[in-house]
Order: C-alpha cells, then sequence, then structure tokens
C-alpha cells in the first residue's frame, strides 16, 4: 500500500468533469467534490472543466479521474482517446462505457447472462404507441441521470412522455414497471458494497427526486433478509462483469414484489460527491470519501503498474 502512496504523490492527477452533455452541473459537483478530497490529502491534482471533445487542458497530468456524466465522459469515448495516448484513467474501458451507457445493448447483455430485467421495447418519436400496456418506464436509450425518464401510470400520457424523451435521443425505451423497492449495489474492486435502498417521496426516483428533492431517503445497509441481500449483491456483481466493467460501477437495481431482482442498469461512472450513492455505500463499508477516492486512483495505477500494462489492456 505504501508503494501505492507514494506512486500517488509523483502524478499529477486530472480530475475530468463538466462536459457538455445534459448531465454536466452534476459532473462538475462530482469532480469539485473529487478534487477537494485529493487536494486535501496532500495530492498534485488539477481540475479540468472538459468543453468539448477533446484532450484539451490534460497535457500536464499523467493520470485521469473521470468524474464527465453522459456522452463523450461515459460513452467510450473519452475512454478510448486516452487509451490511445497512453494514459491511466479510472474505471472501465471503451467497450463496456460504451454497452453500458447503451440501454439496449446493456439489457442484452444481462439477459444473456441469465439475470432478471424488465420487459421492454424501442420506439421512436413517430412510432405508433397502442396497446402498450401501464404502467411503464419510459427513457432514452442513452442518457443517465434519469433525464428525459418518465413513469407513465395512463395510457394517456404516454406520448407526452415519450415526446419529452425525444427531445434527448431519437431511440426511446419503454419497459414495464416493475412495483417493488428501488435498490443500488455499488462495486469497487470485483466486490458488492452494501446495499442501498431508495424512497422516493413520490414513488419516483427521477432527476428531481436525485437532485432537488429534500425528502427522498436513503437506508443503508438495506433492510432485507439475508437471502435476499446476497441475491442483490450478487445481481450487482453479475451485471458489472456482464459488462465488462472494470475499478467500479453502481448498479440499479428494482426488487420486485415477486422477491426477484431485476437489474435496470449499471453507471460506469456514478455520482462522486459526498451525498451520492456509492460514498454512502462506502462509507458503510467503513470507507470515507477521500478513502474511496484515492482507492479509485490506486486501482487506476495499480493496473497500469502490473506487467506494464495501462487499464484495459494497452501495453505501455
Amino acid at each position: 500500500m505504501n508503494d501505492y502512496k507514494n506512486d500517488l504523490k509523483e502524478r499529477r492527477i486530472g480530475v475530468l468533469a463538466g462536459g457538455y452533455s445534459s448531465e454536466r452541473e452534476i459532473s462538475l459537483k462530482s469532480g469539485k467534490a473529487i478534487f477537494d478530497a485529493l487536494t486535501a490529502s496532500g495530492l498534485n491534482a488539477k481540475f479540468v472543466d472538459v468543453a468539448g471533445p477533446s484532450l484539451e487542458g490534460m497535457e500536464d497530468i499523467d493520470v485521469a479521474f473521470i468524474a464527465l456524466h453522459g456522452r463523450f465522459g461515459e460513452d467510450g469515448t473519452l475512454q478510448q482517446m486516452l487509451q490511445e495516448k497512453g494514459m491511466p484513467y479510472t474505471g472501465s474501458g471503451p467497450e463496456a462505457s460504451r454497452a453500458a451507457l447503451d440501454k439496449i445493448t446493456a439489457k442484452k447483455l444481462f439477459e444473456n447472462c441469465g439475470l432478471k430485467i424488465a420487459e421492454h421495447i424501442v420506439v421512436k418519436k413517430s412510432s405508433p404507441l397502442g396497446n402498450i400496456p401501464c404502467p411503464c418506464v419510459v427513457k432514452p436509450r442513452y442518457e443517465g441521470s434519469s433525464v428525459g425518464l418518465s413513469v407513465v401510470k395512463d395510457p394517456i400520457f404516454l406520448r407526452k412522455a415519450v415526446d419529452e424523451a425525444s427531445a434527448y435521443d431519437e431511440d426511446i425505451m419503454i419497459e414495464r414497471f416493475i412495483p417493488g423497492r428501488e435498490l443500488t449495489v455499488g462495486v469497487i474492486e470485483d466486490r458488492a458494497l452494501p446495499v442501498v435502498e431508495i424512497v422516493a417521496a413520490g414513488g419516483v426516483y427521477d432527476f428531481a427526486a436525485k437532485y432537488r428533492a429534500g425528502d427522498t431517503k436513503y437506508i443503508v445497509p438495506a433492510d432485507l433478509p439475508e437471502r435476499t441481500y446476497k441475491a442483490v449483491q450478487e445481481a450487482g456483481l453479475k451485471a458489472h462483469r456482464a459488462l465488462g466493467c472494470e475499478g467500479y460501477s453502481r448498479v440499479d437495481v428494482r426488487l420486485g414484489d415477486d422477491g426477484r431482482p431485476y437489474v435496470l442498469e449499471v453507471n460506469t461512472i456514478p455520482g462522486m460527491t459526498e451525498r451520492s450513492l456509492l460514498p454512502m455505500a462506502a462509507r458503510s463499508a467503513g470507507m470515507d470519501f477521500t478513502a474511496l477516492c484515492l482507492l479509485i486512483v490506486r486501482i487506476a495505477l495499480k493496473r497500469e503498474n502490473s506487467s506494464g500494462v495501462t487499464p484495459n489492456g494497452r501495453v505501455a
């Protein structure tokens, strides 16, 4: 461990945040929290507000802590660029990142490895919407942070929900609403963290409940029977592995009234503020926010130092 501490002090860590996706403001908050934690630990860190799809501002860093949410930062594009440059970076590689952000591809991979998923169809703004049962969940194919998401209880509001989602993406996913409990499982170094249960006052954990409402409750560890608790953690790990994720992730799960965990999606770059879900789970496991940030960087450097291979298989 001391070797990694020394290695961290010798590196200039670039915290990449902002970007130009619909999640820019959330990314800036994550990046600021990470930057503050790194500098408070005496490390040489630089905050980079990513303005466009380029490596501008990253010329004088030698390891990247990616805190970008949404397109460019979370879809594999940035990871591919950093990989080609030979720069170590945190989190998953290009292929896993692309698969995770693409809800259609991700669901296929989940289903292929035996995970339970919600039945779904894919439509476009102009698609006929007859005979779609409600309640259902409408969401854009590629967005995160529940951007463009609606839970539709009455068919008369379905067209409006599709129109709203189409503002963010051409392909719209409509999936069966699963009555049950909202859970999330953090994964770090291929181990599951304590399960968090989310109780949104309005019953829907949408963008407002995540970032604006003050009455959303979080229970960690989630109060579940031991067998169910382990099944949820196992589902989270299996989903992380199904996509080929590396380093860390956060897996959103719906525990159905039938007692089965249904995997919704994997976040390869989850929110990283003191109030975010992954740090919340880590804290329950005895790891404070600063320790979590340091561990995430150490994982990236550990992969780089192992046999001279940078993250995601590039030979140095």
